[in-house]
């Protein structure tokens, strides 16, 4: 059984949780074992996936969050360094990595893409996850 972790930046609570339960239900659908680790913001989560990776407990990654854009250039440096350094860890440590990180103009937005009767992309992610781990898998067989 492959064991998934799911890091949630939880800066807008509740559509964290409507992204978390959008994966969460990819994994108990799969019969994957999984962990929810919650971080402040979007920023936070490549390090922290990095310590996940470094803990050897995991087979695959979900980064979940929403960023929404404000009246300042926060927003640009926290979607550009978020997407940098996930995708430099997938890369680097051939990471199977599902990226779920929401970058909208507005909370409406965030809810068309985060509600699991909509756009569902914690689930999204979370296949995304599972595809690239199948993909690894597949590689280290030939």
């Amino acid at each position: 059984m492959s064991h998934i972790c799911i890091v949630i930046a939880r800066f807008y609570e509740d559509i964290a949780d409507e992204l978390v339960r959008g994966a969460a239900e990819v994994c108990d659908t799969e019969d994957l074992s999984y962990e929810v680790i919650e971080v402040p913001g979007a920023f936070e989560i490549p390090a922290t996936m990095r310590m996940a990776i470094d803990s050897g407990k995991y087979d695959g990654y979900v980064a979940l969050g929403c960023v929404i854009r404000g009246e300042t250039t926060h927003y640009d440096y926290v979607c550009g360094e978020s997407a940098r350094g996930l995708n430099q860890l997938a890369m680097e440590f051939m990471a199977p990595l599902g990226y779920g990180i929401l970058t909208v103009e507005d909370p409406a937005q965030a809810w068309a893409r985060a509600a699991v009767a909509q756009g569902n992309k914690g689930r999204d992610a979370a296949i995304a996850c599972l595809r690239m781990l199948t993909i690894k898998r597949q590689m280290k067989n030939k």
